[in-house]
Formats: C-alpha cells, structure tokens, sequence
C-alpha cells in the first residue's frame, strides 16, 4: 500500500521516499484476488500487473458439496500473485520519480512542522507498514480487537485452474479460498481462529478441494499471517496518518482489502493536497465503513456454528441477496 500512497502523491507534484525493509518483491501472505474495483484502482495508476482473470465467487459447502455462485456486474477481477503486483508498483513509483530506499523506521519524532522517521526527515509520514505496524505501536496507537483472533496460511500449487471464479469453501473451523493467479497456477490460502494444525492438515478438512489438488505440486512456501483482526485508536497522530493495514483492519474473508487500501490511500492524497490531514479520519471512515460493516457482519455468522452452516445454503436459496452482497464489496 506504501507504493501506492507513494504513485498518488508524487503523481499530485509531492516529494516522497518510500523506506521498505526488505528486498524487491515483497511477498505476504493473502489471497491474491483483486476484486474489479482494486483493478480498476491500479489501472488509473497506470498499472497493470499479469495473472488471472475471474468473473465472480463460488461459495463451496465443505461436507456436502453444495455450492452457490454471483457473478460481477462491473467486469472481472484479477488474480495476481504479491510479488507481481509489488513488482508493477514499485515501477510505477520508480516512472513517477518516488525515491525508495531499503532501511526501517523504528522511532519517531515530531516537531513543529516536520517528522523524523528512518534517517529521514519530511512534513508528513504516512504509515503503510502492514497489520502489525510499527509506527502504529510506537505511537501508542494499538487498541484491543475484541473480536475472534484469525490468521491465514497461503501455498501456491501447479495446477490448472478449474474455474474462472474464486472459490470459498467453508468446512466446520476453517475457509479455502482457491484463487487462480495464472497459467497452471493457483493460489489456497487458508482462514481460521484455530490454531496448531499445518497447511496439508487443513487440506483434509475440504476434501472436494483436496481431490482437485491431488498430484498438484505445491510451487511456493507456506505463508502465514495475523492475527488479523487489528484496531487502531485513530489514523491521525500529530504528522503522522495511517493507512491500509496499518489504519484498521478486520478480516480478509470478504476479499476487499487491497481495494479499500487503495480508497483510503487517494483520501490520504487529497487532504494532504488540501492542507487539510484532519479531515483524513473522516474520509477514512467513509472510504472503509461498508467493508467494516459487511465484513463483520459476515465474520459474526463465521464465528457461530449454526449461522455458519446456513451460509452457503442460504447463498444458494437467495441468489440475488448473494449476488448484491458479492457486488457490494466488488
């Protein structure tokens, strides 16, 4: 997301440096799928990262095979792999004149008028440093969840795609969400508040999947991440604004993340442009507030057996409440 925020703010005539602790491609763990509207997001910033095309997503009841399925109104996403996507924005932020450098940014000091952070100095930091944010932490900005602690494991396998969607299969503890990222290549990643079990453990728990995947070779490491419920007291801390992760985050099982990222990356712009970086927390909350809402909504009926069971069944009976809800966080 910091490349982002950095595309948009050099592309609006602001100076910007982007500090990142590790090497290009930065790899995490996540699904992978950017839903239409992250698409349509990264290509106003010029980028257009390689993968996959979906046209929508397939909820897959684990146990009985039962699924039900919506399709996109506003044209398909894409899955991409993290490395890719990184790769086409760090280019992106190289062609807009952002200045990367490799380092970390562990304390910060703010003055009247500037901020110290990383060796450098700057009017403002923007924090984009992910769900366990250091500067977020250290300007004592963490705040209890409260919700059930997730995380997610991801592996990629040589594999055909079999569907031009993404798949949701939802066994009694856990989710796969199945994602075709390209050409023989899928990406499984794996959501639960169970902990201890490994990747190949969880595979047991869907066998439809597990038979799709039978003689696949995995074709990365497995990943993990979270917990991934994070809340941040404000985004707002003196010259400092959170975004992305960093800002709050509640779950990825709606798959709407990189897209909100992204809203709340152009509100982060437009204030700063504006002079105006209060008014950032109110445009934050606007930019996220249907994703907070549907996606704690839809985590609530996850975290009890009973609703849980009836989700796929109920997507199946209501097409066009399904196919809103889907839309709604395209």
């Amino acid at each position: 997301m910091g490349l982002a925020v950095a595309v948009l703010a050099a592309r609006a005539g602001l100076s910007t440096t982007v500090v990142e602790r590790r090497d290009d491609p930065v790899d995490k763990a996540c699904g992978e799928g950017l839903m239409p509207g992250a698409l349509a997001a990264l290509q106003r910033l010029g980028v257009d990262p390689p993968g996959r095309e979906f046209r929508g997503i397939r909820y897959v009841d684990a146990e009985s095979g039962q699924s039900a399925q919506a399709l996109f109104s506003d044209g398909p996403g894409r899955g991409v792999r993290r490395t890719d996507l990184h790769s086409a924005l760090a280019a992106a932020a190289d062609a807009a004149g952002v200045q990367r450098v490799t380092g970390t940014v562990a304390e910060v000091r703010q003055h009247d008028g500037w901020v110290e952070a990383g060796g450098l100095t700057a009017s403002w930091l923007v924090a984009a440093d992910g769900l366990h944010s250091t500067v977020r932490h250290e300007l004592g900005l963490d705040r209890p969840f409260g919700g059930p602690s997730r995380h997610g494991l991801r592996r990629h396998f040589a594999a055909e795609p079999w569907s031009d969607l993404v798949e949701v299969h939802w066994s009694r503890r856990a989710e796969a969400y199945v994602t075709p990222v390209g050409d023989g290549v899928v990406g499984v990643a794996v959501l639960t508040d169970v902990r201890g079990p490994s990747f190949d453990d969880w595979l047991v728990e869907f066998p439809l999947l597990a038979k799709q995947l039978a003689g696949a070779e995995p074709v990365s490491e497995v990943r993990g991440a979270g917990p991934l419920g994070q809340v941040a007291a404000r985004r707002v801390a003196g010259r400092v604004l959170l975004v992305g992760d960093a800002a709050g985050y509640v779950d990825a099982l709606t798959g709407e993340g990189i897209a909100v990222g992204f809203a709340q990356a152009a509100a982060l712009i437009r204030c700063l442009v504006a002079g105006e970086p209060a008014a950032y927390e109110r445009q934050w909350r606007s930019a996220s507030r249907r994703y907070r809402f549907l996606t704690h909504g839809v985590l609530y009926a996850a975290q009890h057996s009973r609703l849980r069971k009836m989700l796929v069944p109920a997507a199946a009976a209501l097409p066009p409440v399904f196919g809103a809800a889907v839309n709604a966080l395209a």
